[in-house]
């Protein structure tokens, strides 16, 4: 080593960062390591480079909790949740959450559910019950298991069509079409026969924050109960809605008060409001969990009973889920919604007073979001807008097709989350008429300009 490489490293120890020269591992495994604080600021450098959370109306996921509850979080990463022996607390953490979300969605009596990663975990288990108990139906009948099939529409998250390739299951997708984003019993009925384990719908798509005709779908279920003796169960995938619903919409009937409404997912990580990632499963009664998918292992000096695809993980989003539940309650949950979806409203008024968009299923149930596009011909679209907004303002506001028959349909949507005060609800819609006069003015977007990358609903 040189003495200009000693004074080199020297100076870097003690003014700064050697790698704002240096060139960063991204390959090779290193040969050698850093100092803590070195590896700090390059990770910490990385960071700074991405988008800033609170301009990020594309995601559903939680990008701020209270400094309690960050602090109950930092100092739980440690604890294995699965190790029910060793950490039986937090194992009961869980099933008071259980408890109070199957309380929440009107469950009828004793009950079980699962705490997950997410909405995708969870839905993947509910399906694979779906399955396990429509197998055995059709055995104590004496009927063939092969073909099964599941029921949804275009408006779902992919994970239901993972599920299906995954667990061998046909999907029997309803398409959508323009004007018509939601799936109702007249979508479903010519799907639904003896090899139907179910049929799934949405409360509260991230396309554009509606729900699926539940209502419609349950009753058109207990018909076909009565008339064919087919008990085919509706699965409600609430990721979004599932913390929305009871407390903006407390009336809506969509849960366990409807008879063939058997299981529910929910996003902890979404409008549960706690960080990535957590997830439920709640079922109607405990025979709705099919029993050959539990396990019972003896593990560390403890025999405990497993429902799940993930194994180790960390506690601190289970309580950080009680820690809201706790400290908001209904009252608490319901002023957050409330005013989630009073800027929402807001927005819309707003956007609607420019004269050149068409805000979706406006006054419908929905989340609080804004669902909007285009109104006429421009020379420019919902994608150079989506650009404009992140290049040169920063806002994260995606701009997507629907899916199959809609994909002719394109639009946007902005997210309105507890962080979002009336003063960005103002700045948001200026910084977007502001962008349509700048493109207005250029004629639209030069191609080198454009970036039509869909940036997906915001999953």
């Amino acid at each position: 080593m040189t003495d200009v490489d000693r004074s080199f490293d020297a100076g870097a120890a003690l003014f700064g960062n050697r790698f704002l020269i240096d060139e960063v591992p991204t390959r090779e495994f290193p040969e050698h390591g850093m100092t803590a604080t070195d590896a700090l600021r390059l990770v910490g450098e990385d960071i700074a480079l991405e988008g800033d959370p609170a301009r990020n109306l594309a995601t559903f996921v939680t990008t701020w909790m209270e400094p309690e509850a960050q602090k109950i979080i930092a100092t739980n990463l440690h604890r294995n949740f699965i190790d029910h022996a060793e950490y039986p607390r937090t194992a009961e953490v869980e099933q008071r959450c259980i408890r109070m979300l199957a309380d929440l969605f009107h469950a009828p009596g004793e009950t079980t559910g699962a705490r997950t990663q997410g909405s995708s975990e969870a839905i993947m288990l509910g399906s694979l019950s779906l399955k396990w108990n429509w197998r055995k139906r059709r055995e104590a009948a004496g009927a063939s298991t092969a073909n099964p099939n599941l029921i949804f529409g275009g408006d779902v998250h992919v994970v239901w069509e993972k599920f299906c390739r995954y667990f061998d299951v046909e999907p029997r997708i309803v398409p959508l079409r323009p004007g018509k984003y939601t799936i109702g019993p007249e979508d479903v009925e010519p799907h639904v026969d003896e090899n139907t384990i179910g049929v799934a719908a949405v409360l509260g798509t991230t396309f554009t924050g509606h729900r699926d005709d539940i209502v419609g779908i349950n009753d058109l279920l207990v018909r076909i109960k009565a008339e064919r003796g087919l008990d085919v169960p509706l699965h409600v995938d609430g990721a979004s809605g599932g913390f929305v619903w009871p407390f903006l919409y407390p009336d809506s009937k969509w849960d366990f008060r409807l008879e063939q409404v058997r299981s529910i997912n929910v996003s902890g990580h979404k409008f549960g409001l706690v960080y990535p990632g957590v997830g439920w499963l709640i079922f109607r009664e405990t025979a709705d969990l099919a029993r050959d998918l539990v396990f019972e292992e003896n593990y560390l000096g403890k025999t405990d009973a497993t429902f799940t695809l993930n194994f180790s993980t960390g506690s601190a989003m289970v309580l950080a889920q009680y820690y809201n539940l706790i400290r908001y309650g209904r009252e608490g949950y319901t002023y957050i919604m409330r005013n989630m979806q009073q800027n929402a409203e807001l927005l819309a008024d707003k956007l609607e007073a420019m004269g050149q968009f068409e805000v979706i299923g406006r006054h419908d149930e929905q989340l609080p979001l804004v669902a909007f596009k285009l109104n006429g011909d421009y020379p420019y679209d919902e994608f150079d807008i989506a650009w404009q907004l992140s290049a040169e303002r920063g806002w994260m506001v995606p701009a997507y097709t629907l899916p199959p028959d809609a994909e002719d349909v394109t639009i946007m949507r902005a997210l309105v989350k507890e962080t979002m005060s009336r003063e960005h609800v103002d700045t948001l819609a200026r910084d977007i008429e502001q962008a349509c006069a700048t493109l207005q003015a250029k004629g639209g977007a030069h191609e080198s300009e454009r970036r039509k990358v869909v940036l997906g609903p915001g999953f």
